[in-house]
């Protein structure tokens, strides 16, 4: 037994707010002491999400991120697990793909942006694909290494209980390599998110990353880009504690199992 405990509930509770309480004392602070008249205070800020929150322009936005993320990430999970699965199930074809996807792969999804606008034009649709890009190789890639690690003696339990390939993919390897795929899935939600903001600076004009750049250019109104910068940092904490509850349920905690 080590002599760590595990930190209750109120003590995993008031830690964060503490924490958030000085770092808006910090913020608070270094205004007054700097003097600045550019960067706003936290309480600038406040006055700015309540105006958005007046002109009903906030909730807009931000339905208006979180639905391409919800486009660009649903399509690629919908295509990248079935994918890697398959890479992961057939080495040889994994071989044959493996080259084109290490050359992708590295390229960010920023410097699609170009190549996006010509392709659908300045709307939701180029925003829609750049955040696929952004998702689809880490969850193929985490479904490829999932299937890949799996033991063979799994795979040779599965043939002798009479399993056709199929059955075998879906009830013994997707099963052991659900793990790594929602690792790869955690990941690749956060690297959505994060495009969705740049792509809506470039390539849309709605959208959270549209408010920092049309606050910015407006009037230069730094109390609307620091609230919208805020916002975009709490959704994705909200998105990030929501995708470890769903890692959590005891229907995804474990590696593998045969089902009857």
């Amino acid at each position: 037994m080590n002599g760590f405990s595990q930190p209750g509930r109120v003590e995993r509770v008031f830690w964060p707010i503490l924490a958030t309480a000085l770092l808006l004392a910090l913020w608070c602070y270094s205004v007054r002491w700097s003097g600045t008249r550019v960067f706003p205070s936290p309480v600038e800020v406040e006055r700015g999400l309540a105006e958005l929150l007046r002109h009903h322009v906030l909730w807009g936005d931000i339905v208006d991120s979180l639905r391409r993320v919800a486009y660009g990430y649903g399509a690629a999970v919908a295509i990248g697990v079935p994918l890697g699965l398959t890479l992961g199930w057939y080495p040889a074809a994994n071989q044959v793909v493996n080259p084109v996807m290490q050359i992708l792969r590295p390229i960010s999804p920023i410097a699609w942006i170009p190549v996006a606008i010509i392709f659908f034009g300045v709307g939701d649709d180029a925003a829609v694909f750049l955040i696929f890009l952004g998702s689809f190789f880490p969850i193929v890639v985490a479904a490829i290494n999932g299937v890949s690690s799996v033991p063979a003696v799994y795979r040779h339990a599965g043939r002798n209980f009479g399993l056709t390939p199929p059955q075998l993919l879906a009830k013994v390897l997707f099963p052991a390599a659900l793990p790594q795929i929602l690792v790869g899935l955690r990941i690749a939600l956060g690297i959505a998110w994060l495009v969705v903001v740049a792509a809506e600076m470039i390539a849309v004009d709605s959208g959270l990353g549209y408010l920092v750049i049309d606050s910015r250019n407006s009037g230069k109104r730094y109390d609307l880009v620091v609230a919208a910068i805020l916002l975009i940092g709490v959704i994705g904490l909200v998105l990030d504690v929501l995708f470890r509850r769903l890692e959590k349920l005891r229907s995804v905690r474990w590696g593998f199992r045969f089902e009857s």
